[in-house]
């Protein structure tokens, strides 16, 4: 049997995935990424290695492919792909007929159309800012003193929306500590975060070429008071995919491993 890695070295998060020839994933890894990519890299490797019983180190895997940010770094691949691209087929592999994405990473936003092959038929990104992004919402759930889970689910309880007007993170935190500060209802401040994010998805959402439905990839993809705001301000319906959203950079990374190297 054949094994296919793809190892996608994100800003934040570290996400590794094994795939045999036959493209069944037979093992997957997230880690909280290091200051050094290599070593986060070969973290996630190892791991996911680990729970192959037939291979020992990563050098035995027929071809992998590294992404992400740190897409360079990643020991032993025989070639990186951009995120872009991985995203795409990730989501091709996980649902075939989703054609469109929002991806939400550590510190950009991407809007990406897909074909119906897997490969990109056009897409847009915000890395000029990192509102929006999961280094964002990190911020907020600071300000509000919680866990980044139970503040992606404040928002639900929300009966109002208290608008969140500041763009930039470090504005936006300080506008929230106000917030609180004032005894405003906590969900409803989130409410009004949640929303703020999904307007500016709407830009990435028509690049994308959303019409009725759409799919969010990345850790953000989890937070489910986001997707709620974008079904709610974008009219249009979030896909659940049945594989961890988080891991989509890393499954596409493998198929095309799989592709180049059976």
């Amino acid at each position: 049997m054949k094994y296919f890695g793809g190892c996608d070295s994100g800003s934040t998060y570290t996400k590794c995935v094994i795939i045999d020839e036959t493209g069944k994933m037979v093992a997957n890894v997230t880690l909280r990424s290091r200051i050094n990519s290599v070593l986060s890299a070969q973290d996630a490797l190892d791991q996911a290695i680990s729970q192959v019983p037939d291979l020992h180190s990563a050098e035995e895997l027929t071809y992998l492919v590294g992404t992400g940010y740190g897409r360079n770094k990643v020991p032993f691949a025989d070639e990186n792909i951009s995120e872009i691209s991985c995203h795409a087929m990730g989501v091709h592999v996980a649902d075939p007929s989703v054609k469109a994405i929002i991806d939400i990473g550590g510190q950009d936003v991407k809007g990406i159309a897909v074909d119906a092959d897997g490969t990109v038929l056009n897409f847009a990104m915000n890395d000029k800012c990192a509102a929006g992004t999961g280094r964002f919402f990190e911020a907020m759930a600071r300000a509000f003193e919680m866990e980044l889970e139970d503040f992606s689910k404040l928002s639900l309880q929300a009966k109002n929306v208290i608008p969140i007007t500041a763009q930039c993170t470090v504005f936006a935190e300080s506008e929230v500590i106000s917030l609180v500060g004032e005894g405003k209802p906590m969900d409803e401040i989130a409410a009004g975060i949640e929303n703020a994010v999904a307007k500016r998805c709407f830009v990435m959402a028509k690049k994308a070429g959303a019409t009725d439905q759409i799919t969010l990839t990345g850790g953000c993809a989890k937070n489910d008071g986001l997707k709620q705001a974008i079904e709610k301000v974008l009219h249009i319906k979030c896909v659940d995919l049945p594989i961890d959203p988080q891991l989509m950079g890393a499954l596409g990374a493998a198929e095309y491993a799989r592709q180049k190297g059976m």
